[in-house]
Order: structure tokens, then C-alpha cells, then sequence
């Protein structure tokens, strides 16, 4: 009897440490699946964003608020886990320069003491470009005959001084 008994402990021992491998499995490799989910689904949106129209007219990169939010739900939801609900809370919405922030709350079934374990996922991100070409001050400044970057008069002396 005392075997058995030893056989029973060392079972449920070795059941409750299984379990507990897997809720913290689950609950680290929920936060890695939910940081790369994030991080993907915010580049994606704020490239859908982009405003084309204001980008060829001041060579400035500018994101649509509503357009961000909408593409990054819409993603998001395609993308999910079923098993668990999700919170979406938008912090920082910035146009010009494009700049977002983002916290994903998700509320997994592990919980102690009648409050969920819940996985927060925050994400700043930037969007920007290495080129800008302003073709206005281009064309002036490549023109010798103007009077861009000169004071008054400063073109004047400056032409007598080579005489």
C-alpha cells in the first residue's frame, strides 16, 4: 500500500508539474506572438495610411488617422487568436511626422485569485524616409542669375568687389 501510494504522489506530482509548464509556456509565448503580431500589423497600417497626395506635393511623409486605425483593426482581427479577447487602445496619433502609439491588452484564461492574468504589448513606432527633395528650393538655388541666399545689397557688393 505504501508503493502505490508513493506511485499515486509521484503522478500527481509529476500531472501538476506538466500543467504548470504549460500555463507559463503559454502565457510567454503569448507575449512574443502578441509583440511580432503588433509590431507587423502597425508597419503595415501606417503604410496603408500614407497620404500619396500630400507626399508628391510636399515631399513629406503624412499618415490619415482614420485610415491607420481602420487598416490596423482590420488587420488585427484577421490575424488573432480566437482563444483569447483582445483590449486596443490607441495612445499617440501624430500626421506629420507619422508617429503612433499603440497597447494591446490580451486577457488569457490563466488567473489568480478572480483577476485575469492579462499580456500588455506596447508599441511606439515611426515612420520615416531617409529623402527629402524639395524641388522648388532646388530650381531657385541651381538658378545663377536669382537672389536667393543673399541679403539685400549683398549681391551688389559682392558683384563690385570682383571688379
Amino acid at each position: 500500500m505504501n508503493k502505490g501510494m508513493l506511485t499515486v504522489g509521484i503522478i500527481m506530482l509529476s500531472l501538476m508539474a506538466l500543467l504548470l509548464i504549460n500555463v507559463i509556456s503559454n502565457y510567454s509565448t503569448g507575449g512574443e506572438l502578441d509583440y511580432y503580431l503588433v509590431k507587423e500589423t502597425t508597419e503595415a497600417a501606417m503604410e496603408d495610411a500614407i497620404d500619396l497626395e500630400y507626399y508628391r506635393m510636399n515631399s513629406l511623409l503624412r499618415i490619415d488617422k482614420e485610415k491607420f486605425v481602420e487598416s490596423f483593426l482590420r488587420r488585427f482581427a484577421d490575424n488573432v487568436d480566437n482563444t483569447r479577447s483582445y483590449t486596443v487602445s490607441f495612445y499617440d496619433i501624430n500626421e506629420v511626422p507619422p508617429k503612433v502609439s499603440v497597447k494591446v491588452d490580451s486577457h488569457t484564461v490563466l488567473s489568480f485569485s478572480g483577476s485575469a492574468a492579462n499580456i500588455s504589448t506596447n508599441i511606439d513606432a515611426i515612420l520615416e524616409t531617409d529623402y527629402e527633395e524639395d524641388k522648388y528650393t532646388e530650381k531657385v538655388l541651381s538658378d545663377p542669375d536669382n537672389d536667393a541666399g543673399y541679403g539685400i545689397g549683398d549681391r551688389s557688393n559682392s558683384a563690385k568687389g570682383a571688379e
